[in-house]
């Protein structure tokens, strides 16, 4: 018997729209037509467990062939298998999908949802790489024929008998000269190993020799035979679909190495277990952080009941979690998604505010049950906390009560902790408290010691998100700001109205400022003298908050302080007119001693800020060598 017709669809021909819309990966193929067949196994796995199928369904192996001379690349199946009809039902009218029947007949009894197949588009896909495809199939019913069905990729189609003795369907493709890429072993095998690899039904493709141990020779020693065994190349049960209680930590470091060979071992991971309102499931590591961002992300692989999908997984995962490591495996996401669809879909927002929820109780977890362990983590946890504080209000809601800040002796504390212990000296005339910061330690060390001898602590803040959680503080915490250690004087930084007597004059002031403008001469500069403690430093630079701060963000967000980049820094040179320097200058006889002395205590103040360099730096050793001679 053969029959011929027209493939039901709505449309003149459905296969360019495959290719360009709907697939814009042609190595997908390989994926569905594989996925099918794991539906297809699964399907009779549950027609048994249901009493549907009275004998023993025996191997259940999904293979993947290819034949480099015929040109052909086939996937086989022991699965549910069709029946002509069924071909015609299932593969010709597109709008039609198997699952429904199926689902509909056994909906009663249990999760037939769980193992829907995708007939349909999926197979479809197969026209990406082949010029022909055929089906060979045989049903799992007893008394049915098996059938095959072939096209070119036009709308027309032939059905005829076949010779096949086992229940299952094979797909062979008939490769396109413009896909021949594909008739590759070790092509084929990299796109198994992405998309196949944790699959449900053991996958084979082709065949691997080893060596194993056959007797002793006349001497003793161990003889070896060439054993030819089949190839699987997936885990059917992967680490995520097992229970927490039964896994070790050893079990967790291993699939990291698994699926990150090169990685170091991770800090700590979280495993998803979800079955209401939604199903979740997966496994959430946390490494150890390294600057580059863009290098930390995509690593999180997406999966749909064990089928890879991508590892591009923005929209499914909070943004400032896209640096964890990990799998997520979720029914609830269809294999084929767009951008659009993932942003729209209800479930896959349930997912995100879940992961977010569960990763905020492993962190607050971690740091009530071993606070000295989450300290030495906290370098690489920080980064973490600090960019889901700064991307999400419900996430900065529970991370306040376990983020921390470090100070320069090394000490952390909470948010509540520090506040507590800077608040009754560190606050300045409009009762606002100020936390005081540095981004350098070793260049800002000077800095740093002169807010140490007023009894203020000093903040670490060198992180790279610390330019933006700055900011982020100001805007959270109640009447506090944040000032770098260098960005005024220590009086102006913590301005608690406390007047300090000037020894100069007014006449003297504008003296010292005329020389210090002749020594300095940089219109950079806004020179100003000023009435500060005599142990204080004789010049200090700075630049102010407000300028650093857009600085900060031309040089790490660009936007609207794009041209503050390319705007030349502007410092403020604060003259101690209290310090003995300073009255050495003025009782100098020379005008040019003066300006000599100034230059020196300039010069100074720049090398604190690591701005001396070149030219200027060789001058400034060798004055100072004229001037310890005399």
């Amino acid at each position: 018997m053969s029959e011929k017709g027209t493939i039901s669809i709505h449309t003149e021909n459905i296969f360019p729209i495959i290719k360009k819309f709907l697939y814009s990966d042609h190595e997908i193929f390989l994926r569905e037509l594989v996925s099918n067949a794991v539906d297809a196994t699964q399907k009779l796995k549950r027609l048994s467990s249901l009493g549907e199928i009275s004998e023993e369904i025996g191997d259940t192996t999904v293979e993947v062939s290819f034949d480099k001379e015929k040109k052909t690349i086939t996937v086989s199946d022991k699965g549910i298998g069709m029946t002509a009809d069924e071909i015609k039902k299932y593969i010709n009218q597109i709008a039609f999908s198997g699952a429904t029947e199926f689902v509909e007949k056994f909906k009663d009894k249990g999760d037939a949802k769980d193992i829907i197949g995708k007939f349909g588009l999926g197979f479809y896909s197969a026209f990406m790489v082949a010029k022909e495809v055929e089906i060979i199939s045989k049903s799992y019913q007893d008394g049915t024929e098996a059938a095959r069905w072939v096209c070119d990729g036009s709308t027309e189609y032939e059905i005829t008998e076949a010779t096949k003795e086992s229940r299952g369907t094979d797909i062979i493709l008939h490769v396109a000269d413009d896909s021949e890429e594909f008739l590759d072993e070790w092509k084929l095998k990299s796109i198994l190993d992405k998309y196949c690899r944790f699959l449900p039904v053991p996958i084979k493709f082709g065949t691997k020799d080893e060596q194993i141990e056959d007797g002793k020779d006349d001497e003793g020693k161990p003889k070896y035979k060439t054993e030819t065994k089949d190839r699987i190349i997936n885990d059917t049960d992967p680490l995520w679909t097992k229970s927490p209680s039964e896994l070790k930590d050893e079990d967790y470091l291993k699939f990291y190495k698994e699926l990150y060979p090169m990685s170091e071992d991770p800090l700590f991971w979280i495993h998803l277990n979800v079955d209401y309102p939604f199903n979740l499931t997966g496994i959430l590591y946390f490494p150890k952080v390294k600057n580059d961002f863009e290098v930390q992300k995509n690593k999180i692989q997406l999966y749909s009941r064990q089928v890879f999908i991508t590892d591009e997984v923005k929209d499914v995962v909070p943004e400032f979690l896209m640096l964890l490591h990990g799998v997520i495996d979720s029914p609830d996401i269809p294999l084929n998604v767009s951008r659009s669809y993932l942003q729209s879909d209800g479930n896959v927002k349930k997912i995100n505010n879940h992961i977010t929820k569960k990763v905020a109780d492993k962190l607050d977890e971690l740091f009530k049950s071993d606070r000295n362990s989450y300290q030495d983590k906290w370098s690489d946890i920080g980064v973490f906390v600090k960019y889901g504080m700064l991307s999400e209000d419900k996430f900065y809601d529970k991370a306040k009560n376990f983020a921390l800040f470090t100070n320069t002796e090394g000490e952390f504390f909470t948010m509540d902790e520090y506040k507590a212990k800077v608040e009754v000296n560190q606050k300045d005339k409009d009762n606002n408290v100020i936390y005081v910061y540095t981004t350098d330690p070793g260049k800002q060390d000077t800095y740093i010691q002169v807010a140490k001898n007023k009894g203020y602590d000093v903040l670490l803040l060198d992180g790279v998100l610390d330019s933006h959680y700055v900011n982020f503080l100001e805007q959270k915490l109640e009447n506090t700001q944040l000032k770098r250690v260098d960005a005024d004087t220590i009086e102006k930084l913590i301005d608690k109205d406390e007047k300090i007597e000037s020894v100069l004059s007014a006449d003297e002031e504008e003296k010292v400022k005329g020389i210090f403008e002749k020594a300095v001469a940089n219109p950079r500069m806004n020179i100003s003298v000023n009435s500060l403690s005599p142990d204080d430093m004789p010049v200090t630079i700075t630049m102010s908050e407000f300028m650093r701060r857009m600085k900060d963000m031309a040089k790490n967000g660009g936007g609207q302080y794009a041209m503050m980049g390319n705007m030349p820094d502007q410092f403020e040179l604060s003259v101690n007119g209290n310090h003995s320097i300073v009255g050495k200058i003025l009782r100098a006889k020379k005008e040019d001693k003066k300006v000599q002395l100034a230059k020196q205590a300039y010069d100074l103040a720049m090398l604190s800020q690591n701005m001396l360099t070149g030219k200027d730096l060789t001058n400034f050793i060798k004055r100072s060598i004229e001037l310890a001679a005399e």
